[in-house]
């Protein structure tokens, strides 16, 4: 259950449209759910994610059979949250697909997401999504489709503007100052975060990917360049973990938004 579904419902209460013992079982609603093959139980849903923290439970697809994807999305997608699936192999994204034909797969991505019965609210703000080379895009259209299906609709790519050729990160000048949010993509040596750091007040989330020769050692050594950045404040996430930024990025536009409305609340 969303939040904003929760509010509904409690308006309703308020107005007199809803009995209150009916609102008491829908929230009662088995906040989890135990989900069974044969004997063994594989997941246990969380039901409730939504109304703590914003947004449904995501599934993590790695790992997990495309039937036991499928049987997840199946119980999130009937209470109307819809779903978002990460890391999703080919046949997984194909059994989704055929399962929830309206549902959108990316293979770039590896991502497949069915929205929401109702949608999330807008997010304010807006985020930079910045790629250092073509490579790194799997990367970035993970974090892409996370933030859409988080409410956020105003993402700018900017995309292969690495330090190979700086000219053309610092062409992109106007978007990067009228950015709430940068998230930084990079393998290699993983230097363009501490370059947007330099150049950005917005906060800015770097995401080191695995791309590179051996020397890169799997991504350890763009994180460890990430991590021992020179410009003050980066944050930075886990390697090749698009989906961590976009989430750190919805929270910190979700939070200035609801400073905002506390503030124009005030006497």
């Amino acid at each position: 259950m969303r939040r904003d579904r929760a509010l509904a419902l409690l308006r309703d209460v308020a107005a007199g449209r809803t009995d209150p013992d009916a609102a008491l079982d829908a929230f009662a609603a088995a906040p989890s759910e135990r989900l069974r093959d044969g004997d063994d139980t594989f997941a246990t849903v969380d039901h409730h994610r939504a109304l703590r923290q914003g947004f449904p439970e995501v599934v993590y697809a790695a790992g997990k059979t495309p039937a036991q994807c499928v049987a997840i999305a199946e119980r999130l997608a009937a209470r109307g949250d819809g779903f978002l699936v990460t890391r999703a192999d080919d046949a997984t994204r194909q059994g989704l697909a055929d399962r929830f034909p309206t549902s959108e797969t990316s293979a770039v991505a590896r991502t497949v997401y069915l929205g929401a019965t109702r949608p999330p609210a807008p997010v304010r703000g807006s985020v930079a999504l910045i790629t250092a080379g073509t490579s790194d895009l799997p990367v970035a259209e993970e974090a892409h489709v996370t933030l859409r299906a988080l409410g956020v609709a105003d993402v700018a790519r900017l995309t292969d503007v690495g330090v190979a050729g700086i000219h053309r990160l610092l062409d992109q000048a106007p978007t990067l100052s009228g950015a709430t949010v940068c998230i930084v993509v990079a393998g290699m040596d993983g230097a363009l975060p501490s370059v947007v750091g330099g150049l950005v007040r917005a906060p800015v989330i770097a995401v080191p990917t695995s791309v590179g020769y051996g020397a890169a050692f799997g991504g350890l050594a763009p994180l460890l360049s990430m991590l021992n950045s020179c410009a003050a404040g980066v944050t930075v996430t886990n390697i090749d973990n698009g989906f961590g930024a976009a989430v750190a990025a919805w929270r910190i536009l979700a939070a200035a938004g609801e400073l905002a409305a506390r503030s124009a609340r005030r006497p």
